[in-house]
């Protein structure tokens, strides 16, 4: 009997963890077998900075997913976010020694490595090249290079460059929560597997993911990705705005927001009141939802604002490169009331809220179909196309001895000094940077990840 993909996901976002574990059905669909998530605590604006807890917090999503399912979860693909990521745009080529030879996955593969050899700044890594479109002996726009003839083979490229220090953070956890490593997926990359159709991709579409601490943006066109960029602003922000605002508590500003809160303070009438039971014997707090809306309102349109620039950035007010697919919103963020209407308003352009049941099985569970959960449906999609065993059932599963050493005291300072550092810059130059990911180089980088965690024990 053949055996089965398992594929696991695991999204270390700033506000929770999700594990999930998937397989492909008989028609091609993915179908979640168990779900796992746990409050985050030690990750700020998609970067780690309290490896203890992050571990804390993987290992609890890891154990209610396991339970969930009735499967031991051996590896995981990880997604990765956080101002630290930036990309630049390149281009290169290689001359054949044969032009009567076809070319092949490997040629593209020697064109890859060579852009790979790039000079970085001091502390940063090439984490993936995207290829963008191919030139072969002058001849412009071919998609699809494998299989033609040429003796000049050029292509513009995605380069995508992460600090190294921070993405090992995240590979230390991994281990030290005795999982392995079987791939990294830039987040926004993942949201728009999850939530984006083909037709979207081709004729051109933002997609802008609203996390806890990110929001995210990945632009396609003719089905290629063209543009991303992390904003350091999410749901987090507009929760500590109206907890400021309001004087009152984190929880009782979340739950605000999330039941009571809109982006357009034009539907709340003046006489609207909620009253919030006050701490330890103090009389209750009477808020008005249109103030709570004016809070959130000034804070969401600042996010958009600081996404549509980077929209504009990428030139989609250039014919050739016009968004036909409009706008997609996903994540968290996106399910605060009238946020489509907003974002419409601000940009002029079609808006849809993105759920992650394009690629889901027809008898998925409604709450996996959150946008809540997009960027943790793409990850596992990205697991299956890796065909791994990320996962065994329970009863076949035979431990293997593993060797968790915590990290040492000062392993755990020189993190919080690198993820302070990073928070600090997303601070400083709120001006996001963009990103993009392409799928070949993720064994290469992985070893090395794996290579450092080795020699660090």
């Amino acid at each position: 009997m053949e055996r089965e993909n398992i594929a696991v996901g695991l999204d270390i976002g700033t506000t929770k963890i999700v594990a999930m574990i998937g397989k492909k059905n008989e028609y091609g669909k993915l179908e979640i077998l168990g779900v796992g998530k746990s409050k985050s605590l030690g990750v700020a604006r998609g970067v780690v900075n309290n490896i203890t807890q992050t571990i804390q917090s993987i290992q609890e999503a890891i154990a209610l997913a396991e339970e969930d399912s009735g499967f031991k979860i051996k590896d995981v693909v990880v997604g990765i976010a956080g101002q630290h990521i930036r990309s630049i745009q390149h281009s290169d080529y290689i001359s054949r020694p044969n032009s009567e030879e076809v070319i092949s996955e490997k040629d593209i593969d020697v064109l890859i490595g060579q852009v790979q050899k790039l000079a970085m700044l001091p502390g940063e890594e090439i984490i993936h090249v995207l290829p963008q479109e191919f030139k072969i002996d002058g001849q412009s726009e071919i998609k699809e290079p494998i299989g033609m003839y040429g003796g000049r083979l050029e292509s513009s490229f995605h380069v995508v460059v992460g600090q190294a220090s921070s993405i090992r953070n995240v590979g230390r956890c991994i281990k030290s929560a005795g999982l392995d490593l079987s791939g990294l997926t830039l987040e926004p990359l993942a949201s728009a597997d999850a939530v984006l159709s083909q037709e979207e991709k081709e004729a051109g579409v933002a997609l802008i993911d609203i996390g806890g601490g990110t929001t995210d943006l990945a632009i396609f066109k003719d089905g290629i990705i063209r543009h991303t960029a992390v904003v350091p602003f999410g749901g987090n922000v507009i929760t500590e705005d109206i907890k400021e605002g309001c004087s009152i508590i984190e929880k009782q500003a979340e739950l605000l927001k999330v039941k009571f809160g809109s982006a357009w303070p034009g539907e709340n009438k003046d006489n609207e009141i909620v009253s919030i039971p006050g701490l330890r014997g103090r009389d209750p707090k009477e808020i008005s939802l249109k103030n709570l809306s004016k809070i959130i309102h000034a804070r969401v349109v600042e996010i958009i604002e600081q996404i549509y620039t980077e929209i504009k950035a990428y030139g989609h007010e250039d014919p050739r490169k016009k968004l036909i697919a409009g706008i997609v919103l996903t994540g968290g963020g996106s399910q605060l009331k009238h946020i489509k209407q907003l974002v419409e308003y601000i940009t002029g352009m079609d808006t849809r809220i993105g759920y992650p049941n394009e690629h889901l099985a027809g008898n998925s569970n409604e709450e996996i179909s959150s946008p809540l959960y997009a960027t943790a449906v793409g990850l596992v999609m990205n697991s299956v196309r890796n065909n791994t065993m990320s996962a065994v059932p329970q009863d076949n599963y035979v431990p293997e001895p593993v060797l968790v050493q915590k990290p040492t005291v000062e392993e755990q300072q020189m993190i919080q000094q690198e993820a302070e550092r990073v928070i600090e810059e997303a601070r400083t130059h709120s001006k996001s940077t963009e990103t993009t990911i392409r799928k070949s180089f993720f064994d290469r980088y992985i070893d090395k990840i794996k290579d450092f965690l080795d020699n660090a024990e």
